[in-house]
């Protein structure tokens, strides 16, 4: 909301100095706004005079004064000042913002505020190989991918969610292996096992035993590879059973991420690409090119290969993750296989015909930008939270309806993928900027983020033993079987929440108390993999997750249902409701935000609750969910020290009750407001 004033507040100050000085349009500097050292010195700074100073030739304190003296008056403003350092400081009109706050609490920042271009953006988030349960790693993920969602539409950006499903990837290949081979399974027998048992569970433990199997007898990875190539060349039995894993896999994966308020919109199958000739297609325009190359001698042989430069753009994209944060350029798994890559050259097609993902990611990546030529056919999948439906991509034609969304043809792409594979992004984004498509190449960004590991606590609490307590976390593996299932955890810290909200309401029912324990479960869990820069690893704990105080996702849901409170009994003694303040308040004087003691913290409540539109800029252009988090925690802080200062209830002053109140139920629809982009419900009572 607060952004509205500042484009006020920069239209003003653009016409004046038009004016003042004659200048061309081209000319104006940049107006930036900032944040003065102390509320005495106003609510907005702007240094433009210091960008002048050189080319008026006059001390930037002179010339503030005479940007002073020309303003006219500006909406929302109520008192313009040039301070003596240079600075062009402002005063906003308190009850106009706290009015503002009550009628537009959670409006989108104004068109000439732009965040990004309000054209066609594919988010790719979750990605999770369908070959056994999800587990806490590809939970950050996907919370942070769907944050940025989120963040992306409040800011006016069209976005479309893209779930990339690995389905003739090696992890599905290794738990056919394990139907086949070690349990000796037909599809029928497998369709048997899916219906009686928790399957995603179920392969999770076939999948270890799968990896145990081959560190047995390394020669075991040749069934690995046969396996791999009747799945990729499809038509035979292993082919149909990998594809109904995949299928069942992937159900179970969107029945865990819909827990945490995730939704897609279409989902992209791996073997469409194959099967539609997208790889190829892209094959010929890297081969035609140069851009990739058949090598002839050496370990590498046989593949078909890309020449690795430095840096493939020129120009760094917005989220590239540096080196020093954790990123590696360590081969993948499924190319360590080919006897390792030559230091300057990166193995897309390997010696035996097979793709490697990231000749397959190349031409997905065309496609998202609409430089394939080609396109899938689409069948509907399931239904979406909002109960429309979700779709996927097939190769059969004929499942289509009609007013199916468009998919494809973004202007921009953000793929969310852990900073392990920012060398393969860097990848993607110099067969297209080689191929002359560099702006596309630079609108295509790795949205990188470091792993999740335990704290010892949770891992105790957890029941695995022998932790090397030298570490400062538990590193898992779901190859080896040691990890956190995504439902698993989540159950434990919903039937954790129950207790403590059935301790606070003992006479709260059971569907009550268990929708309120989820919601607030599902809030430690996001909160927790949100307030962490996305380049900082991070051990999950289960108890600092769930915590009622200190920086948490139940804490601030608690500070909502405190000002929730306050207007539940100002309804129910004053008759009162949130929805008439607005009308009360025009007819009573305001001097309850007056400057004083007072004035000023109710001030700085409103005030902040009113930059959540700013932050929204601010965490988008920086790519970092975690100002958002930091944001909405620093609110909720504010707000817990008005709230013991200044009560309302209790205020005999009719005025300064409601102002307050007007105050309070700016924060709490703002607050609420910066939950819902982290996914987070509010509960009517805790």
């Amino acid at each position: 909301m607060i952004l509205r004033f500042h484009a006020a507040v920069r239209a003003a100050l653009t016409d004046t100095l038009l004016r003042l000085y004659s200048l061309e349009p081209a000319a104006v500097p940049a107006i930036v706004l900032e944040a003065p050292p102390t509320r005495a010195m106003g609510d907005l700074a702007c240094p433009v005079a210091f960008e002048l100073a050189r080319r008026l030739r006059k001390a930037p304190r002179a010339i503030a004064a005479e940007i002073v003296a020309a303003l006219g008056s500006i909406p929302g403003v109520t008192r313009t000042v040039a301070a003596p350092n240079g600075y062009v400081n402002m005063f906003f009109d308190r009850t106009a913002v706290v009015r503002r706050a009550l009628g537009a609490a959670t409006e989108a920042p104004p068109a000439d505020e732009p965040l990004l271009p309000a054209e066609k953006t594919i988010v790719e988030h979750t990605a999770i190989n369908p070959n056994k349960a999800a587990h806490i790693g590809h939970l950050r993920n996907t919370t942070l991918g769907d944050t940025l969602v989120r963040l992306l539409r409040h800011g006016g950006v069209p976005v479309e969610v893209q779930n990339y499903i690995d389905d003739t990837g090696v992890q599905v290949a290794d738990v056919v292996v394990g139907f086949e081979h070690l349990e000796h399974k037909t599809l029928d027998d497998v369709r048997a096992i899916a219906d009686s048992t928790r399957f995603d569970y179920y392969c999770w433990d076939l999948y270890a035993r799968v990896t145990e199997w081959y560190d047995a007898d390394r020669a075991r990875v040749a069934v690995r590879s046969a396996t791999l190539h009747a799945i990729e060349h499809g038509g035979n039995d292993t082919a149909a059973l990998g594809a109904f894993i995949a299928d069942r896999i992937v159900r179970a994966h969107l029945a865990t991420m819909a827990r945490l308020n995730v939704d897609y919109d279409l989902l992209t199958w791996e073997g469409d690409i194959l099967r539609l000739k997208f790889w190829a297609t892209a094959f010929d325009l890297l081969r035609e090119s140069g851009t990739m190359f058949k090598q002839t001698e050496g370990k590498l042989a046989g593949c078909w290969v890309m020449p690795i430069d430095d840096d493939p753009t020129g120009v760094p994209a917005l989220g590239d993750v540096p080196a020093e944060t954790g990123a590696t350029t360590a081969a993948p798994e499924a190319l360590a296989a080919e006897a390792g890559d030559e230091p300057r050259e990166k193995v897309i097609v390997r010696s035996d015909g097979t793709v490697t993902y990231v000749g397959k990611d190349i031409a997905y990546q065309y496609w998202k930008l609409g430089l394939l030529g080609k396109d899938f056919h689409y069948r509907p999948f399931g239904t979406r939270l909002a109960g429309d439906t979700l779709w996927a991509t097939t190769t059969t034609p004929g499942g289509d309806r009609p007013g199916r969304p468009a998919f494809g043809q973004a202007h921009a792409v953000y793929n969310v993928i852990d900073t392990r594979q920012s060398y393969l992004q860097k990848l993607l984004k110099q067969a297209l900027a080689t191929l002359g498509h560099r702006a596309e190449a630079e609108r295509s960004t790795h949205f990188s983020y470091e792993m999740v590991a335990l704290s010892h606590r949770t891992a105790r609490e957890l029941g695995y033993t022998g932790q090397d307590e030298s570490k400062p976390w538990v590193e898992v593996s779901g190859r080896k079987g040691l990890g956190v299932k995504a439902d698993d955890l989540l159950d434990r810290m919903i039937a954790k929440a129950r207790v403590e909200v059935e301790a606070r309401n003992p006479a709260m029912t059971g569907d009550e108390s268990t929708r309120t324990a989820t919601m607030l479960g599902v809030s430690a869990v996001r909160y927790f993999l949100i307030k962490f820069t996305r380049t900082k690893m991070i051990a999950f704990d289960m108890d600092d997750a769930l915590a009622f105080e200190g920086e948490s996702g139940p804490y601030l849901q608690y500070s909502v249902v405190r000002a929730q409170n306050i207007f539940a009994k100002l309804a129910a003694r004053d008759g009162i409701t949130e929805d008439d303040l607005g009308a009360r308040l025009a007819s009573l004087p305001a001097d309850a935000l007056d400057p004083g003691d007072e004035g000023d913290a109710l001030w700085q409540l409103a005030l902040e609750a009113a930059r959540l539109d700013e932050v929204v800029v601010q965490a988008i252009r920086s790519l970092e969910p975690a100002i958002l988090a930091k944001y909405a925690f620093g609110l909720a802080q504010t707000f817990n020290a008005v709230y013991h200062r200044f009560p309302i209830l209790n205020e005999e002053r009719e005025a300064h009750r409601l102002w307050r109140a007007g105050v309070i139920s700016a924060y709490r629809r703002q607050l609420t407001a910066a939950l819902g982009l982290m996914g987070i419900d509010v509960p009517a009572r805790m």
